[in-house]
């Protein structure tokens, strides 16, 4: 029981109350200040403007995010209320919302345009150093903050971050940028927009290179190139083509792993993506859209292991994976006062990796879902949003998933919300299949493995989530201010684990002394219980206030899995623009203790320590020779050295106790981008 958040929760909703009570009850088309309110898109797939949505969603637009100049889409998310995000290295981001994630955290789903970038093969989650995808592109972020499956599908289990683009008649001409600073960091990145009044061609292409955290082997070096293009064949139809690439080495590995199971490496990557998207707009409350899409992955990850008399042992990580995936989605209008939004989609998954799944490939993964939203509008003052999916996952019984949301325009300017919802996590094929043996390479043809590192479990429960949450939507017109609140219980049963196994067959008489883990279910639910909020506000002329702060009540029998989530997280971003075009954005993070995956050798409990953290950016704009340009000292991890995400294996070490193995490093550099 954590007594703050009860009592943070009694003073927050006194306010409110006395707000909305102060405030009157006109109804929304009398207030001009939901008008300045955005529309969003990834709640239910229905365009809502902000109030309207079943939840609450976190916006981060385009201007908010050239403010940070961050060279990474994760670090952006720090700054939403109960994400929880760690660098285990300088491009190893761990990004969950309200934590919970294993190594590869699979409760989120991420999509760029509709596209979703879930690894298909092998541990599933985002490779967000990975992703084709430049941050100059980006048009805008959704996250929703909590359950929506309902709408996207199993891998929406606690939220949805939804990566929207800029549409390529939008800032036609050509740019260029320039990074250089301190750990190696050395980056390029152009941009070309152009075409005519029908057909619209972006490129965009990046570089990015840096040595990652000091005294880790984390260097990094990527190529990302993106393309999209927008063809208007009428009036009433548009065709959408995105289509990228990113190319990647990066340092992995600790130089004293265990029998170098996690040996110092050099990781090769390369990430290919081509999205097809055809919109029918019949009229302003009608549309259709067809999209297809296809991923392939592919990384190199392979070497050596040696200890206890044997040498050279081939150790792999390699994958291969593609996934296919095609929709259809109609929005119309059913009434006046009623839209409706209906659909289907199919995807086909394949992985090969011999060194993941040494049975044999695991085999086609194959899921079809069909899913609908209504918004009914009952009132000028009542909203009822009722959702149904149900989605048939492999071989696993069809689920049926549902959402009933209903929002009360108290006044002008309050709208609360209250709404239930259930989800179901899609397990990834190295949960159920993952199946890795170690064998001596002097061994005879046959003999047994001298080691067993994971072992596969076909009998996995599909984990499920039931969320009910109560919210507060506030504008305060004096200040510029609007105010998201977030009550939640998110009671997840058949959580799955990572437990040590007696291996499920013989070894060699001189195997390595690493146990056998699988995969399983809890027998007990895991609850999450907080309180969440966001306060934006423009308290002054040219300063602009955001802050997050979160407060989790962990309810669950296994003190490593409550470990993995951190009880509290804030974070305070002022943005100020000057004049003579100088501009500041500074952001404070705090984290609690947080726990996050598992590491190589199961059975090692370490818990990152609380820590506080400051980016910082100072930016001129100007022109040059009639070009726009803009000059700008950047850093983040600025303060006292912390410790983020640790790999549990190591930090055990003898060797590594009561010291971080791993302290995120404070960067440094300059950018310069100009007009070309």
């Amino acid at each position: 029981m954590l007594p703050k958040p009860r009592a943070l929760l009694v003073l927050i909703a006194g306010a409110l109350s006395a707000a909305a009570a102060a405030q009157g009850r006109a109804t929304a088309g009398e207030s001009p200040f939901f008008e300045e309110l955005p529309t969003v898109l990834s709640a239910s797939r229905l365009p809502q403007v902000l109030h309207e949505a079943p939840g609450a969603v976190t916006i981060l637009d385009r201007d908010f995010i050239r403010a940070t100049g961050y060279r990474d889409v994760a670090r952006l998310l720090r700054l939403v209320p109960g994400m929880q995000i760690g660098q285990e290295r300088g491009h190893g981001q761990w990004v969950t919302y309200h934590g919970l994630g294993s190594d590869f955290p699979s409760e989120i789903q991420v999509l760029i345009d509709g596209r979703s970038v879930y690894a298909p093969s092998s541990f599933g989650g985002v490779d967000w150093s990975g992703l084709s995808l430049t941050v100059d592109e980006i048009e805008r972020i959704e996250v929703v903050r909590g359950t929506n499956s309902n709408a996207f599908g199993a891998n929406a289990f606690l939220g949805v971050i939804n990566i929207i683009t800029r549409h390529s008649q939008q800032d036609r001409g050509s740019r260029g940028q320039v990074n250089v600073g301190n750990h190696g960091i050395a980056d390029l990145q152009a941009a070309w927009s152009g075409g005519d009044d029908d057909l619209g061609v972006r490129i965009s292409a990046v570089q990015t290179r840096d040595n990652g955290f000091s005294g880790v082997h984390d260097s990094r070096h990527s190529q990302v190139l993106s393309l999209r293009s927008d063809y208007r064949v009428d009036a009433q139809n548009e065709l959408m083509l995105r289509a990228g690439y990113n190319k990647a080495e990066r340092g992995l590995g600790y130089p004293d792993s265990i029998f170098d199971n996690n040996a110092v490496r050099t990781m090769g990557s390369a990430d290919y993506s081509l999205h097809l998207t055809w919109r029918h707009s019949v009229g302003e409350d009608e549309e259709w859209l067809a999209s297809f899409y296809h991923n392939r992955e592919s990384s190199t990850d392979r070497w050596q292991a040696n200890g206890m008399g044997f040498q050279n042992v081939p150790l792999s990580r390699s994958t291969n994976s593609a996934r296919s995936n095609a929709e259809l989605q109609h929005r119309f209008a059913l009434a006046p006062q009623t839209r409706v939004v209906w659909g289907l989609e199919a995807r086909q998954d394949e992985a090969d990796s011999p060194g993941l799944f040494a049975a044999g490939n695991p085999p086609k993964h194959e899921l079809y879902r069909a899913f609908s939203n209504l918004d009914w509008r009952l009132t000028p003052s009542w909203q009822l949003n009722l959702g149904a999916l149900v989605e048939k996952n492999g071989a696993a019984a069809t689920q049926f998933i549902p959402r009933a949301f209903v929002n009360w325009q108290a006044s002008s300017t309050d709208t609360f919300r209250a709404g239930y919802s259930r989800a179901w996590q899609q397990r990834n094929l190295f949960e159920v299949y993952g199946n890795v043996r170690v064998y001596d390479p002097k061994g005879a043809p046959g003999e047994p493995p001298i080691a067993w590192p994971y072992a596969p479990n076909p009998n996995l429960r599909i984990p499920h989530v039931d969320t009910v949450e109560l919210g507060y939507l506030g504008r305060f017109p004096s200040i510029d201010a609007t105010l998201d609140v977030r009550v939640f219980n998110e009671r997840i049963s058949d959580f799955v684990v990572r437990r040590r196994i007696p291996p499920p067959g013989p070894l060699a008489k001189d195997a390595l002394p690493l146990p056998t883990s699988q995969f399983t279910n809890l027998d007990s639910a895991v609850e999450l219980r907080g309180i969440e909020y966001q306060l934006k506000a423009r308290p002054w002329r040219g300063g602009e206030l955001l802050l997050s702060h979160t407060l989790i009540d962990r309810r669950m029998k296994e003190e490593e899995v409550r470990q993995r989530t951190s009880p509290h997280s804030a974070s305070l971003t002022w943005l100020q623009q000057y004049p003579a075009g100088w501009t500041s954005t500074a952001s404070l993070l705090r984290m609690g203790p947080l726990a996050g995956g598992y590491g190589y050798v199961p059975g090692c409990d370490t818990t990152s320590k609380p820590y506080t953290t400051l980016d910082l950016r100072i930016a001129r704009a100007f022109r040059f020779e009639g070009r726009k340009a803009e000059v700008a000292l950047n850093g983040i991890n600025l303060g006292s050295p912390h410790q983020e995400i640790a790999d549990r294996s190591e930090q055990c070490l003898p060797a590594h106790v009561g010291k971080p193995v791993n302290p995120a490093s404070s960067m440094v550099w300059m950018s310069l981008s100009i007009e070309l």
